[in-house]
């Protein structure tokens, strides 16, 4: 199996950005919608290579969104790009109604995704957007792990007919995918094998589970990683199949630990192979200011506790349930 390396850090919004020019090349129909931070979600870069396609709309989501809506019913296959806080809370009703009962071809890039966003804060630190979205009839939902994964996830979705959103970050993130590694909407991808302990990440905490599955290895467990960065449509058969070989599961995300993909892994096994799971996420609170590595720290989002909870799994596993009622929020901490 393929060994994954850091080779270098790239904000996955770079990849959404070159994702676009990619398209932009490939098809002349794209457009690309802009609401007045190009530069944040690099919708720039295809602003300064197709600027007759560009539109800027204003800090005005809701108006770029139904913009959208209406140049997909004509045949174009626009993109919106802005915070995900604005672009997918903001825009609930437009996405819900215009977009997605439309079954229009419109598709959303979110970014300053998570709490690494940093100092902005938690007003723009969107932890809640993934739960929404995937509820939503006719949506596709991809949450890459690098900037190659977003590149190539930006390009995907560009190429699918039917509403789309694609999650990114500002902050660099750890680069260890390649330009060949594959990527297919749907399809989750197992990155490490193992037995005796599934992480299942998306985003960020993928890197993360990779380090956490180097730790557990020190102390002779063998952890299988799987990334899985289409929320929705969801690999079900790589997730139960985990499910089944290693009877427990820790799921990891930079978003609020309700209802995003650890539910979506939740709602896989419970209806196809309980097991025990543990749920690392941001524990039903809203962000803060500061840098993205204190904030991760802050918050539990690092391979520390995907670790701890993968002891905690396989203890349920081994050896039953714990003794006390814990809370979806109580994640188990690391204790060296």
């Amino acid at each position: 199996m393929e060994e994954f390396t850091q080779y270098g850090s790239k904000p996955t919004r770079f990849g959404f950005g070159d994702g676009l020019v990619t398209l932009g090349e490939r098809h002349d129909n794209v457009v690309v919608l802009g609401g007045d931070i190009t530069g944040s979600v690099m919708t720039s870069l295809f602003k300064e290579k197709f600027p007759d396609r560009f539109f800027s709309i204003g800090i005005a989501e809701q108006n770029a969104t139904t913009i959208a809506t209406g140049l997909a019913l004509s045949g174009k296959i626009p993109f919106f790009a802005s915070y995900g806080a604005f672009c997918a809370l903001r825009n609930a009703d437009q996405l819900r109604i215009s977009v997605c009962y439309n079954e229009a071809n419109v598709k959303i890039g979110g970014g300053h995704s998570g709490i690494s966003v940093g100092p902005d804060g938690a007003t723009h630190q969107v932890l809640e957007e993934v739960a929404f979205l995937r509820t939503l009839p006719h949506m596709t939902l991809v949450v890459p792990c690098d900037y190659e994964e977003a590149r190539k996830a930006t390009v995907a979705i560009g190429e699918m007919v039917g509403p789309a959103y694609i999650r990114f970050g500002r902050s660099p993130v750890p680069l260890f995918t390649s330009p060949e590694h594959s990527f297919e909407l749907g399809k989750a991808q197992v990155l490490r094998d193992g037995n005796d302990i599934a992480l299942i990440a998306c985003g960020s905490m993928v890197w993360e589970a990779l380090v956490a599955a180097d730790k557990l290895a020190e102390k002779g467990i063998k952890a299988r990683v799987v990334n899985s960065p289409s929320i929705k449509p969801f690999d079900f058969e790589t997730v139960v199949k985990a499910a089944k070989d290693c009877g427990a599961i820790v799921t990891a995300e930079e978003h609020q630990v309700h209802a995003g993909l650890g539910g979506a892994v939740a709602e896989a096994i419970v209806k196809n192979h309980p097991v025990p799971m543990e749920f690392v996420g941001v524990k039903d609170s809203f962000g803060g200011s500061g840098e993205p590595e204190e904030l991760m720290q802050k918050f539990g989002l690092t391979w520390k506790e995907i670790y701890a909870s993968a002891l905690v799994a396989m203890h349920r596993r081994d050896k039953g349930s714990l003794p006390d009622v814990r809370k979806i929020k109580e994640v188990a901490e690391y204790a060296g």
